[in-house]
């Protein structure tokens, strides 16, 4: 679930989104809450391009369907400063 996107380690949001049993969207939408404590090294959206070569090399075409925005991905700085916001706003230990 890690890739190396523009020379970056980074987890797709959605599949961040499973493992810490969340939704997508709750993420994103803390994300933009709190948009400033998350630089373009903590989180960026894909290009389409990007994407396209992940669903090529994971074969994902069929399971994510096709009328999604591009998704976002968390660097590993980004990720710890989610599960802050998350932590601060739900209460909850992650």
């Amino acid at each position: 679930m890690i890739y190396i996107i523009r020379n970056q380690k980074v987890i797709l949001d959605f599949e961040l989104a499973k493992i810490y049993g969340y939704e997508t969207r709750t993420f994103n939408q803390q994300v933009k809450n709190n948009i400033n404590k998350f630089d373009e090294d903590f989180r960026f959206q894909l290009s389409k391009n990007e994407w396209d070569e992940i669903l090529m090399s994971k074969k994902l075409i069929s399971s994510w369907g096709g009328s999604r925005k591009l998704p976002y991905v968390f660097t590993e700085q980004g990720i710890y400063m989610l599960m802050a916001v998350l932590k601060a706003d739900f209460g909850t230990i992650v």
